[in-house]
């Protein structure tokens, strides 16, 4: 699964599954640009990384939120790179709270980062694969919008969006030879699950069939294949990557 001359996007790949993603696309021969919010030491880092490949690497402080912030990254990395190949709508939030406690502010900030970002960065990226007849789409979705959660309202349906934009997006592109998938994710040992409670996580791990969590080089594995010529003829799916969790 070559990835040589190619172009690649992964939004909110500063750390975790992002930063994942970014490293074994590169390794496979992928340039990668990435987006970040606040911490620059760490895309700093993934940027030093990724050059280590001998790859081109580059980060762009920019909200996904923010339309001309994005439009203003891919117009860059279009001038820069002459395409883009593969786009990774990875960047997401959680504001966990039930829905009573749940605040205005709370429901705007997921589904702004996690679901409106998916769009900004696809509505930017779209028409240069149209014009080059080529590409594929990957969205981190969650099988929390597959099942629901408690507590987790915001994130759900985000998460849920994410899937229906995926089958939607597939169907308005797939004559133009590009293909749009969702990986929805059961638990992944991030810096965000390591901040689980203890009981919380012992109660999760007895709720996954494989009483493992996934790793991150995992679900990069996982990606990569899903946005390699391999998977050509996969389109509009939702692949659950979650230990069994949701079957």
């Amino acid at each position: 699964m070559s990835f040589e001359n190619k172009t690649a996007i992964v939004t909110g790949a500063a750390r975790g599954i992002g930063r994942a993603i970014s490293i074994e696309l590169a390794h496979r021969g992928c340039n990668v640009a990435f987006n970040y919010l606040k911490s620059s030491s760490e895309a700093d880092s993934l940027v030093s990384e990724l050059k280590e490949t001998g790859r081109e690497a580059c980060a762009f402080q920019a909200r996904v939120d923010d339309v001309a912030a994005v439009t203003a990254m891919v117009d860059e990395l279009r001038k820069r790179f002459g395409s883009i190949d593969f786009l990774v709508n990875n960047a997401g939030i959680v504001r966990d709270r039930l829905l009573l406690r749940m605040t205005e502010a709370d429901w705007d900030d997921v589904l702004d980062t996690n679901l409106k970002g998916a769009f900004n960065f696809s509505k930017a990226v779209v028409p240069v694969m149209i014009r080059a007849r080529s590409g594929s789409i990957l969205n981190i979705s969650s099988v929390s919008g597959l099942r629901g959660s408690p507590g987790q309202v915001n994130y759900s349906a985000s998460k849920a969006g994410m899937i229906g934009l995926t089958k939607a997006l597939a169907k308005e592109v797939a004559g133009r030879n590009i293909n749009v998938n969702s990986l929805a994710l059961g638990f992944i040992d991030t810096e965000m699950t390591r901040g689980l409670a203890e009981d919380f996580r012992a109660r999760i791990l007895q709720e996954i069939p494989q009483g493992r969590l996934g790793t991150p080089e995992e679900v990069a594995r996982i990606a990569v294949f899903l946005l390699s010529e391999d998977a050509r003829y996969i389109t509009g799916q939702v692949i659950q990557a979650d230990g069994g969790l949701a079957i």
